[in-house]
């Protein structure tokens, strides 16, 4: 099937342009991704990994990723829950790695953002930096949004039968993008650790209101 030579939609060039931390996961995160996939629905699942995963056959898929190997990207919301991830899967074994798979799940109450695409362009800027020349997406016929990104990134889309699978060229890693990894990567993780104080400076907040009430509730401290 020849690709799509149309620019990305008004909506879609605009959201990719608004920024939104995306940080690398590691083994430590591991939980957190197999919580993520199992608050996908079936049709979901099904999207995601071509069928109907169980729970068992998420538990599986989380448990096997190789983060020594492949590179896993997350975006965290204010509570720190994983909303969006993807997984850049590098398909060749050599330590020439020319070829990467890429895979990307977002809850539903966090679409309509952008995010699939922008996880989508930070994994092609980290796969180029590390020497890869073609992303791979496979993807079932059905999965408009998925194939939609990939176009608009000006990959060749070919479909056969509810299979469908496209193929992007990237160019070389140079001095632009190696900078852009860097700022990016850097911004994400400053932006998660204030994440996280805030995190711990609600639950204080919180404690302290506990306390309030309770002692209100003793007559040892005025109604304000």
């Amino acid at each position: 099937m020849m690709p799509s030579d149309s620019p990305p939609q008004p909506a879609d060039a605009a959201q990719r342009l608004r920024w939104v931390p995306i940080r690398s996961l590691a083994e430590r995160h591991r939980a957190r991704i197999e919580a993520h996939l199992l608050q996908l629905d079936e049709r979901d699942r099904y999207l995601r990994f071509g069928y109907a995963a169980g729970d068992e056959q998420i538990r599986r898929y989380a448990g096997q990723i190789d983060f020594a190997r492949d590179e896993v990207f997350g975006i965290f919301n204010r509570r720190l829950e994983l909303v969006a991830m993807s997984h850049l899967a590098y398909l060749a074994e050599e330590p020439q790695r020319r070829a990467a798979e890429f895979g990307v799940s977002v809850l539903a109450r966090a679409r309509g953002r952008g995010w699939g695409a922008r996880l989508f362009d930070h994994a092609v800027l980290h796969a180029r930096n590390r020497g890869v020349d073609t992303l791979v997406i496979h993807a079932l016929s059905e999965n408009t949004a998925m194939l939609r990104i990939a176009r608009n990134a000006g990959a060749a889309v070919e479909r056969e039968g509810p299979e469908a699978q496209a193929l992007l060229k990237l160019p070389p890693e140079d001095f632009v993008s190696r900078v852009g990894e860097m700022v990016e990567d850097r911004a994400a993780e400053l932006d998660y650790q204030l994440k996280v104080q805030a995190r711990r400076m609600d639950t204080l907040l919180d404690a302290i209101s506990e306390v309030k009430e309770r002692l209100r509730g003793s007559g040892n401290v005025a109604s304000e």
